[in-house]
């Protein structure tokens, strides 16, 4: 499905709830209830009016971080976003949000939806060091995640198409014609008693043999039993204006790209997640069989054009486009190595 942008600010109420100005800016998409504060008990579904999503039963928020582009000067330009291939008219491109369907062969899964108060991350700001045990590049035979991958990549898009080729673990290091995509799946197997962690990820993990390994009919580790539904995040990032090889860093191996946490590397890039499906419609889905095509099927939508007409404002009062001098928020940016 598509979600329009629905704000672009400061406050994360995950990792910062209560607090007007988070360390780093976000986009984010889904239900207008989005707040600094957002509790477990208070559902999106009941304080939303309305939704950037095409389903106008998710009033559930996600979000990432921004790009940004460094010039030699040393200034900043938010890196705009494209709506993905079928979502062109999505407002400020927003994210296109998948939720894997159950595969019924050998035998149907039984997954089971988020619960009200569900929420959980993927990806951490602190990471700087690849998902990869033996260092080799990811496109080679030799390259193997680490037990903590989770399968966040970066696409250098050929074409607007192109998906699930050119792919890395960090920003590429060369111009890409078509702008970057980056797809963050979330874990797909939950512990069955907690609906959030302190770190927002301890409750959940990845089914065994990889990031999306209930498709394929792999299992949930013991420790966490139970298949939930896997959500993945899909961002185009339009640095197509920025391809002028005279705009990138003169020294050698060194991209002009960071996330507004100041990550020039990549591995940093994270999303969050406010689970806010209204009543039990994401059950329901998940619980109909004939429900295996490539759009998740019975669910009443809107048209991207009227997902379009949510929004709210910033509570930060901050610039975040056009040149900046520095990050929103100051943040500084960190050395390539």
């Amino acid at each position: 499905m598509s979600c329009s942008q629905l704000v672009r600010d400061r406050i994360d109420p995950l990792v910062s709830p209560g607090v007007l100005g988070s360390n780093h800016v976000h986009q984010i998409v889904g239900g207008n209830a989005f707040n600094t504060t957002m509790s477990p008990s208070s559902s999106p579904a009941t304080l939303s009016t309305c939704t950037t999503c095409t389903f106008t039963d998710d009033f559930s928020n996600y979000w990432t971080a921004i790009m940004y582009f460094q010039a030699r000067n040393g200034s900043y330009k938010r890196v705009k976003q494209l709506g993905s291939l079928f979502h062109e008219q999505a407002r400020e491109g927003g994210i296109t949000i998948y939720y894997f369907p159950q595969f019924i062969n050998p035998k149907p899964l039984t997954i089971k939806a988020f619960a009200p108060g569900f929420r959980m991350r993927v990806g951490h700001p602190d990471r700087t060091t690849p998902h990869n045990e033996t260092g080799a590049p990811r496109t080679t035979p030799d390259w193997k995640p680490t037990a903590l991958y989770d399968g966040i990549t970066y696409t250098c898009l050929e074409t607007e198409g192109t998906r699930y080729t050119n792919l890395t673990d960090s920003f590429p290091d060369h111009p890409c014609p078509a702008g970057i995509l980056t797809t963050l799946p979330f874990p797909s197997c939950w512990d069955g008693k907690n609906l959030d962690s302190d770190d927002h990820m301890s409750h959940v993990a990845f089914a065994e043999g990889g990031t999306v390994g209930y498709t394929r009919g792999n299992p949930c580790p013991a420790t966490h039993p139970v298949m939930i539904p896997q959500i993945m995040l899909e961002i185009r990032w339009d640095t197509a204006e920025f391809n002028d090889p005279d705009l990138w860093p003169e020294e050698p191996c060194r991209q002009p790209f960071l996330w507004s946490f100041g990550d020039r590397l990549g591995y940093g890039h994270h999303g969050d997640y406010i689970f806010g499906w209204r009543g039990d419609s994401l059950q329901r889905t998940f619980d109909s069989l004939s429900c295996s095509g490539d759009q998740i099927c019975g669910m009443p939508t809107q048209i991207i054009a009227k997902a379009n007409e949510c929004a709210i404002e910033p509570r930060v009062e901050e610039e975040v486009d056009g040149w900046l001098e520095t990050l929103p928020g100051g943040v500084v940016a960190r050395p390539w190595a």
